[in-house]
Order: structure tokens, then C-alpha cells, then sequence
């Protein structure tokens, strides 16, 4: 039985991927600083920060997810994302096990027409610069065949389960529960495509089962085409029995909010991502795992339906 290490265990991704893993029989460690107990999992408690506990957490996996989320905070990101990369990969490689990376776009930058997995880093911020860096990291050790991996990359994510750790949840879903309008960056007429967190999951198990997919980079399952701003909380508000009406930040207003909340001020450099497009392609993985992600109109329905029912 082979055993599957989730770095990271406590997040939107993990919370997805345990069930799939379960279900089909899989050995599960779950790692973070304060795991969460799950019938049948090992859990382990570690600091992936420190590069003893990582190997230690490591130790005797066939495949390694990692899946941290950081405070947003360009800031702590720099100083540890890097450490936690190469603690990752150096534990990997003395383990020999694989590695599965969940990664975001902000080291694409923006991008004028589709983004795909040949789509070259040229980021507009800080954090992307900092995705960039470890990406890169990554791509030597497997341009190299020092480590088996992965890099499986999604667009802004959405779906149940995903509380304060999507823009989606906090400015939709959230909003529209509490019976308040929906709110949206700078631009609400721009297509921007969001990936549905239980695809994401699924994909990465798949992933993890396909030899030939190793040494390559991977689109995790998006729904095409993408909705713009508008036209996503408009579904929303249909299944979350509201008013469809939607509050657009402009970009003033979001440099004003972030002189006195922190996590405004770090979307600040983002926006980008709402002010022109952002379409994200996933035809890659489709073609090669004859996956048909599930549509916008049904993941914002199955969304829509946890919020009222929590």
C-alpha cells in the first residue's frame, strides 16, 4: 500500500483530496503544525519551516503533496517560501519519493490571451516574483532527473469547504448568505476563470497514479469559457436566493482600505488579475485524463448549497 504525505494537511486542497484518498485505499500521513485527527490517517506533527521535522514527516512516502497556504502576506512569503521548497525537495530526494506541487499563476503576470503550461513566468508582483523563484527551483531538479515531480497549477479556486481561503467565498458567497451584495475588483465585465476545488483534487490523485505524468507541469481542470465577474455572481445569487447585484471595488478604493486592513493591501498588487483578463486553459490535462471539469453553472449550484446548509 503506498503511502501519500499530505504537507499541508489542514487546507482547502487537503480537506478535497483525503476523501479520494480513502476511497481508494491509500495509506494517508497528514502533516502540519497542529494536524487534524482522521479516522484512518496517520498524522504528524511538524513545521515545514524546519528542515529536520520535513525529512522526518517525509520519511518512507511514495508520494508527497505539498500544499501549504501561507498568511497573505508578501512579506512572510519571502522569507519562507524558498525554505519550505527546498526543505520539500531535499527531503523528497532523500526519501525517494515523488513530488506533487500545487501551484497558483501569479508567476505568469498578466497575460494576454490564454494561459497554458508553456506560458513564460514574467510576473507583475512581488508574490509572483516569489512563485517564480520556486518554481524555478523545482524545474532544475526536474530538468535535471534529481526528483521526480510535478508542478499542477490552478487558477483561483472556488467551491465548498473553501472558507477564507478564496476570493470567491469571501466576496460572493460570503457576502450573499449575509444577504449583502456580492462584491468584485475593478472590473466585473472581464472573463476570469476560477477552478472548482474537487476537480482540483480528483486531478491531483489522477496525477499521482500516472507514471508518464512526472517531470511535467499540469493545468489542473478549469471550466471553459471563463464567466466574467457579472455573469459568476449572477449564478451565484440564483442559488443562493438573493438579489444578483454586485459591488465593484475600484482600484482607489482598494488602495484607501489597504492603509488600515493588511490583506487589502497585499490584493492591491493582484488586481491586475480582475483588470484585464484572465483565462486559464486546462485542455492539457482534459485531452490527456478525458476529464470534462464540471461547469460553472454546477459548481457555483454545489457551492451555493454548502453555504446555505453551514
Amino acid at each position: 500500500m503506498s503511502l501519500h504525505t499530505l504537507l499541508g494537511a489542514n487546507g482547502t486542497i487537503a480537506t478535497e483530496l483525503i476523501p479520494l484518498l480513502q476511497a481508494n485505499a491509500r495509506q494517508i500521513r497528514l502533516v502540519s503544525r497542529n494536524p487534524k485527527q482522521v479516522p484512518g490517517a496517520e498524522v504528524f506533527q511538524a513545521d515545514v519551516l524546519n528542515r529536520d521535522q520535513v525529512f522526518q514527516a517525509v520519511k518512507g512516502s511514495d508520494i508527497v503533496y505539498l500544499l501549504v497556504g501561507l498568511e497573505y502576506d508578501r512579506k512572510v512569503w519571502k522569507t519562507a517560501w524558498p525554505v519550505i521548497m527546498r526543505n520539500t525537495i531535499d527531503a523528497c530526494k532523500a526519501a525517494g519519493s515523488k513530488l506533487i506541487f500545487f501551484d497558483n499563476v501569479y508567476m505568469y503576470g498578466r497575460v494576454k490571451g490564454k494561459m497554458t503550461e508553456s506560458t513564460s513566468h514574467n510576473p507583475s508582483s512581488v508574490k509572483g516574483k516569489i512563485r517564480a523563484e520556486i518554481d524555478e527551483m523545482l524545474r532544475k531538479e526536474i530538468d535535471t532527473g534529481s526528483l521526480k515531480a510535478i508542478i499542477a497549477t490552478s487558477a483561483d479556486f472556488y467551491g465548498p469547504r473553501t472558507g477564507k481561503t478564496s476570493v470567491a467565498s469571501i466576496m460572493i458567497f460570503d457576502k450573499l448568505k449575509k444577504g449583502k451584495s456580492a462584491q468584485w475588483f475593478v472590473n466585473a465585465k472581464q472573463p476570469h476563470s476560477f477552478t472548482y476545488t474537487p476537480d482540483a483534487a480528483k486531478a491531483l490523485y489522477m496525477l499521482s497514479t500516472s507514471d508518464t505524468a512526472f517531470g511535467q507541469i499540469w493545468h489542473l481542470p478549469t471550466s471553459k469559457p471563463a464567466l466574467t465577474g457579472a455573469e459568476f455572481i449572477s449564478i451565484a445569487s440564483k442559488y443562493m436566493h438573493t438579489k444578483d447585484k454586485v459591488q465593484v471595488l475600484p482600484k482607489w478604493l482598494v488602495s484607501i482600505i489597504g492603509l488600515f486592513v493588511p490583506i487589502m493591501k497585499e490584493l492591491g498588487e493582484m488586481l491586475y488579475q480582475n483588470e484585464f483578463p484572465y483565462e486559464f486553459d486546462s485542455s492539457k490535462f482534459e485531452k490527456a485524463f478525458q476529464f470534462k471539469p464540471t461547469s460553472y453553472e454546477e459548481g457555483i449550484r454545489q457551492t451555493a448549497e454548502w453555504y446555505l446548509a453551514s
